[in-house]
């Protein structure tokens, strides 16, 4: 049994919280890298490291190697917080030398997310709508129905699902508030009439089993106005994957709840090819819908596949066609 959090309390603890504080001021909730704060908090507890002094390479070596990642992305992301960490404390004079001098982990080449065909995400709506309802679970298929149909509609992150209220739904302008997100910042999602009468219909359905909602109360519930676990969302949806028939190409990841946000956002590049609409004029667009704080972190879902490099290369094929034709004509 884990025991209950009582706060920083290592010889790093006031840097640690300025620290935080810095990153959140910027806008960033930080609040994974504050998870692996404190491990190395606690490990110098327990080592009772009492000063500034005693926190040297061995240390912090010792300390990696109580946590250990198998996955070179969890280690490299693990000494990627603590680098950032020591390089924020020397800079404000809580350290005078750098303790870190382990080096990240080379990667081996990712496997590609598994990408959502719309025939897939109906069959997944299908069968997330014949879901049965349980005692503790009462309109369990038409609430994960609506759940996965704007992860995949809307690119919607799993958490912004389970964190929306009944506040967020603005019928009158077609728009969801996505609150306070992972980088901090809340923004306004507009959504289509489909999506739109889902969500009524849905609502309405909620209203005559669990009475009608408050503003405050969470649009995806089961009762007691506690939201849907976003771990609950994903466990339902790996219980529902078996179901729809899909052959996993060769190195391919298995299907994630969250690669229907990564759909969305492929199939959205998939349409500005085919429509004649430069992707690199739109990539700002895309990343503000989506809540990236830059193109860059939207250029990660944009995986290639076989139908964007079939686009890719037509759309050349007729700049290359033009740019002949005016070279040679007289």
């Amino acid at each position: 049994m884990r025991s209950a959090w009582n706060g920083f309390r290592s010889p790093l603890a006031e840097g640690i919280q300025h620290f935080l504080a810095y990153k959140r001021a910027l806008g960033q909730s930080f609040w994974t890298e504050e998870k692996a704060l404190r491990l190395l908090d606690t490990f110098l507890v327990q080592q009772k490291v009492q000063s500034m002094e005693d926190i040297t390479p061995e240390v912090i070596e010792a300390f990696l190697a109580s946590r250990p990642r198998t996955r070179p992305r969890s280690y490299n992301h693990l000494i990627s917080v603590l680098r950032r960490l020591f390089n924020w404390l020397i800079k404000n004079s809580y350290l005078t030398c750098f303790p870190l001098q382990l080096q990240i982990r080379r990667e081996t080449s990712p496997r590609t997310p598994f990408l959502f065909t719309p025939d897939m995400v109906r069959r997944l709506l299908i069968c997330a709508g014949s879901l049965k309802d349980r005692s503790h679970a009462p309109l369990r298929g038409p609430t994960y129905q609506v759940i996965f149909a704007l992860l995949y509609g809307l690119g919607l992150r799993v958490g912004e699902v389970s964190r929306l209220c009944i506040k967020d739904l603005d019928f009158e302008r077609s728009l969801l508030v996505i609150r306070q997100t992972k980088f901090g910042k809340s923004r306004l999602v507009p959504f289509g009439p489909r999506l739109g009468k889902l969500l009524r219909e849905y609502l309405e359905a909620r209203s005559k089993r669990l009475g009608a909602p408050l503003l405050e109360d969470p649009v995806f519930t089961f009762g007691q106005n506690r939201p849907i676990h976003p771990g609950t969302i994903s466990v339902t949806f790996h219980f529902l994957v078996p179901h729809l028939g899909i052959q996993l190409p060769g190195g391919v990841s298995p299907p994630r709840a969250h690669d229907l946000r990564h759909s969305f956002a492929v199939g959205t590049l998939l349409r500005w090819y085919r429509v004649g609409i430069d992707p690199g004029t739109r990539l700002l667009h895309l990343s503000t819908f989506l809540g990236h704080v830059s193109p860059d972190s939207t250029a990660v879902y944009l995986t290639i596949t076989p139908e964007l490099l079939q686009e890719a290369n037509n759309r050349f094929e007729r700049f290359a066609a033009f740019a002949i034709q005016e070279v040679t004509q007289p």
